[in-house]
């Protein structure tokens, strides 16, 4: 068996309301005693089997059982974690949409000069409606990202609020 399927005979086991009962007895009191007598004989069989198969426990040569827990370990280990994004991608969809704002300023800047960067060039004069539609590729909430971004210093507003730019490279600190 692969060892990306190799947790799907644990679950198996766990999902047999009998296996799940005679492990939880086995892992509490260190015994299946009681468990694997309320069984038919075929069906204590049966219900061992599959929690061999699964490696979740051990048969001795007298017939009693011990948990294998290594087994836990063997699963997680065979498991990759997937790579949490690092930098501006942890707030981002895999589409390029914000999914969170970062609440540590600095990487809030980042995040927004980023964002500025992709959506609006050095030299264009927009309305607020152009705006708008180059944000709404970011996020739905156009009004909260415009105004980060005036406020970061990424676009700069006319008084009257109707034209937006990106400040020169020679206004940038």
């Amino acid at each position: 068996m692969s060892k990306s399927a190799a947790w799907r005979p644990v679950i198996a086991a766990l999902a047999n309301d009998h296996a799940r009962r005679v492990f939880a007895e086995l892992a509490s009191s260190g015994s299946a005693t009681d468990s694997l007598a309320a069984l038919s004989p075929s069906r204590a069989r049966h219900v061992v089997t599959l929690l061999q198969t699964a490696r979740m426990v051990h048969v001795s040569s007298d017939g009693s059982l011990s948990l294998n827990t290594e087994i836990y370990r063997e699963l997680l280990s065979a498991s990759a974690p997937t790579a949490r994004p690092k930098g501006i991608p942890r707030f981002l969809t895999a589409d390029g949409r914000i999914n969170s704002y970062p609440s540590n300023l600095t990487e809030r800047g980042h995040l927004l000069a980023h964002i500025a960067e992709e959506a609006f060039g050095r030299d264009e004069v927009l309305t607020e409606h152009e705006v708008n539609e180059r944000l709404s590729r970011f996020t739905d909430d156009v009004a909260v990202l415009r105004r980060y971004l005036v406020d970061y210093g990424e676009l700069e507003r006319t008084r009257s609020g109707s034209e937006y730019a990106r400040p020169s490279a020679s206004e940038l600190p």
